[in-house]
């Protein structure tokens, strides 16, 4: 469904926030919130490659993104969380054929609060008394709850835990629920449990049906296609495939 005026100027301006302090010549990335702190520091060592070369982030989920893109913000460069959103990236033209590559991939983790003392050994235990807040990103929108949705079907668990869902915009949200012990449990990719540290305990590691892979592609209208290209290529670089690694990111 095409998205309304209000979603439109929405997504525009969120993007124009992110990138309000950007010049004609730099390099818009635009990246899924999983990927802040590692791009952050890829960003960094691209940039010392290519000396003269400054590179804007804009994190955001990957649909929110991509909404942006095909409302005309400015981005060079688009790295979704998922294959999805990207596919519907290069369904609708938003990048350039023959540039998606995946260049990382991920775990599923159920997380929950530092202090917690609740028992949690298995998936179907969050079906009990204790667990009546639980935290995922949004299916419609965000890649990490379009993850969690499948293995909760799989499971059988998805109707009786409907009710206790709190579903977040991005992944980072829903880590931060559960740092500020908001919510009993979250689902959340192993990087950003990582990233959270002492402040949450990692309960489960969950096998998801299909991998968690992380696609990258220059965007269709991007006015600098080929420095777009070279910063794909450092993330896919030996460097910049140690950045990734480092924060936790699996190879592609």
């Amino acid at each position: 469904m095409p998205a309304s005026w209000p979603q439109r100027l929405g997504a525009l301006l969120l993007a124009f926030a992110a990138c309000g302090t950007a010049r004609a010549d730099d390099l818009v990335v635009s990246a899924a919130s999983s990927l802040t702190n590692a791009f952050q520091a890829v960003a960094k060592g691209y940039e010392a490659a290519h000396p003269g070369t400054h590179v804007v982030l804009n994190f955001a989920s990957s649909d929110t993104l991509l909404r942006q893109i095909l409302n005309g913000a400015p981005a060079d460069v688009y790295a979704s969380a998922d294959p999805v959103a990207m596919d519907r990236a290069q369904s609708q033209g938003a990048i350039v054929p023959g540039t998606r590559v995946d260049f990382a991939g991920n775990q599923l983790v159920v997380i929950v609060p530092a202090g917690t003392r609740t028992h949690l050994a298995v998936l179907a235990d969050l079906a009990g008394p204790e667990f009546g807040r639980i935290a995922w990103g949004n299916p419609a929108s965000v890649p990490v709850g379009r993850y969690t949705q499948r293995v909760l079907r799989d499971a059988g668990l998805a109707g009786q835990l409907a009710p206790r869902a709190v579903l977040a915009q991005n992944v980072r949200q829903c880590l931060d629920y559960v740092v500020r012990d908001e919510v009993d449990a979250g689902f959340v990719y192993a990087t950003d449990a990582a990233i959270a540290g002492s402040k949450v305990k990692v309960a489960l590691r969950l096998p998801t049906p299909t991998p968690i892979t992380y696609p990258i592609a220059v965007v269709a209208h991007s006015p600098h296609a080929a420095q777009a290209q070279s910063f794909i290529d450092y993330v896919r670089s030996a460097a910049g495939q140690q950045v990734m690694a480092r924060f936790g990111f699996l190879a592609p």
